[in-house]
Order: structure tokens, then sequence, then C-alpha cells
């Protein structure tokens, strides 16, 4: 995910889908105006996006860039579960990589896939092509995008450890290439332009046994489900692990573990999670994450730093 830094973006009005098809004759892909975010984020709450492009492929995404007046700010969707959506909703284009960025093919050692791929069908097609050392995206509940964009990471393995490249488009509508060493990779970042949207990456595996890998998937899924609550309405990893911590430790030790705003709750079982039980607000969910951080701060002296995106601006606003 990425947004597109903008000083000041023109106001973009419901129903303004229309006017930007109009002014972009050659566009594949569909528009929407006011498309509600919630049941596109895994939290299931927040606010509309202006308007939502869901382009038809790299083609279709340049295009569409290209035509936008710059000042209008976009921000990239994924997978939807590392976003936080905030009630008001977001101005500006979302836009959102659908099947004509999931493709996933195999040669020799190289997986090559869309960033719109789900993480865990990636880790799928290695294991069936016998590519090893790609069974820790089992374990990421995202896209190849959001990998990308995170250098996400689980079990002892990170993105930057099997990619080999990637591309993407800019703010601009052009294609930019990368090589891993491009990427500039850190815990949980990547040094490219926050403007830049992927679309495609490859990935360098090794030869190894099916089987083998399919049961390192399942051991993978056994412990998520046994230690995540990985049937909820959550958002994955809320605090990025301090330098020499463990977010959940801390957050455990300042007395979080169940503690509630709204129908925001810490979840029980991994307290570096929050839930939505049912009802809860983006700005229930935020300001618990707040006071989080403010108790971990009180008691152990570590400032905690959001993983989840919170994107979009507060109702009251």
């Amino acid at each position: 995910m990425s947004l597109s830094p903008h000083k000041e973006s023109p106001a973009i009005l419901p129903g303004i889908a229309p006017k930007l098809s109009a002014q972009m004759p050659e566009l594949r892909g569909s528009l929407t105006s006011h498309a509600p975010m919630a049941p596109l984020s895994w939290f299931r709450t927040g606010g509309a996006a202006q308007v939502l492009f869901e382009p038809g492929d790299e083609n279709d995404l340049s295009y569409f860039l290209s035509h936008l007046n710059p000042a209008v700010p976009v921000l990239a969707l994924g997978a939807g579960s590392n976003i936080l959506v905030r009630d008001g909703g977001i101005e500006g284009v979302v836009i959102r990589l659908g099947k004509g960025f999931q493709e996933i093919t195999i040669e020799r050692l190289f997986l090559h896939a869309g960033a719109g791929a789900p993480d865990v069908k990636l880790s799928s097609a290695a294991a069936k092509a016998g590519l090893a050392g790609l069974a820790f995206f089992r374990g990421i509940p995202g896209s190849v995008g959001g990998a990308l964009r995170m250098n996400a990471g689980a079990y002892g393995s990170e993105t930057k450890n099997v990619l080999v490249s990637c591309r993407g488009v800019s703010r601009k509508g052009n294609a930019v290439e990368f090589s891993n060493a491009d990427m500039g990779f850190s815990y949980r970042h990547c040094g490219a332009a926050g403007d830049v949207i992927f679309t495609r990456a490859v990935f360098a595996g090794s030869p190894g046994d099916p089987h083998a890998i399919l049961s390192e998937m399942a051991e993978i899924t056994k412990a998520r489900a046994e230690t995540q609550p990985v049937n909820t309405r959550t958002g994955g990893s809320t605090f990025k692990n301090p330098p020499g911590h463990k977010a959940w430790e801390l957050i455990d030790k300042a007395g979080c573990r169940g503690l509630a705003v709204g129908d925001a709750q810490v979840s029980k079982l991994h307290c570096n999670f929050l839930i939505n039980r049912g009802n809860a607000t983006a700005a229930d969910l935020e300001n618990l994450g707040e006071l989080i951080r403010a108790r971990v701060l009180e008691t152990s002296g570590v400032t905690l730093e959001w993983e989840i995106l919170r994107a979009g601006k507060p109702l009251s606003s």
C-alpha cells in the first residue's frame, strides 16, 4: 500500500467517477464513486473512498495515472489485511488490484507473481512446484504488493530474502523496475518511492520436495491458528517490534491483554492484534491503539510504532 504525497489536492465530489471515465476514453477498468471501504478491509469498518478504481491490467493502471490530475491523492489497496480506514473515509482515489494482477507462473526456480496475488496462493503454487524457501508466505495474511511495500516476513524469513526483482507504476504513470538491491529493504520497510504502485514480482526458490514443503506450510497454519485470532475481524500485527523487544510482550506487561474501547479489543490470544468484536468504529480501534502505546511507554519507556496503515480522515474533520 502506498499513499502519494500531495499539498493542495482538489476535492473530489461523489459522482466524479463518470467524469473521470469521460476524460479517459481508453480506460478499461472500473470506477466507482463513494465506494464503501469497510467490505474491503479485514477490520470491516471505516468510511468510503471518494473514488475506487480497479484497473484491468498494468497498462490500464499506467493510462489512468498518467491522465489523473497529479494533485489528486492516490492510495493503493491490497488485500485489506493491514489497513485501518478512518470513519471519515478516504479523499481521492483508492486503487485496488484485482484479477488482472493475480497471475502466478513458475519458471525453473523462479516464481512470477502479480502484486494482487494473495501471499497464501504464492506459497501454495511454490509448494506444488517443489520450490522451497517460500513457505513462510503462508503465514502472511496479505498480497504480494503489500509484502513488497512492507518487506513482510514471518516464521524466520522475509520478502527481501527471496525477491529477485519487481515492477511497478509511478504516480505519473511510468513503468519502473527494481532489483532486490534497489528496494532498500529494512525491517517492515522498503526504500522505493511511496507513490509507486507495485504490479508484479519475481521470487527465487530452491529445489525441494513438495510433500515436505506442504508439511511445513501445514505447521505454519497450525501455529497461526493456535497463537493468532485468525478467524476474527482483525488487521494483523498492530505494532512493529521495537529493537530488542517483542511488541506483544511489552503490551502484555503493560496490562493491555483484553483491554477494550467500545467494540474494539486487544486480542486475548495474541495481544499485538486488535479485533473488531462486531460494531467497532475505526476511531475505537485507533483510540485503543493509542491507549496501548501510552501504557507501554509509561511502563517500559518504549514507544511503539504502528505497523498497520491508518488511512483517511476522522469522521469529525
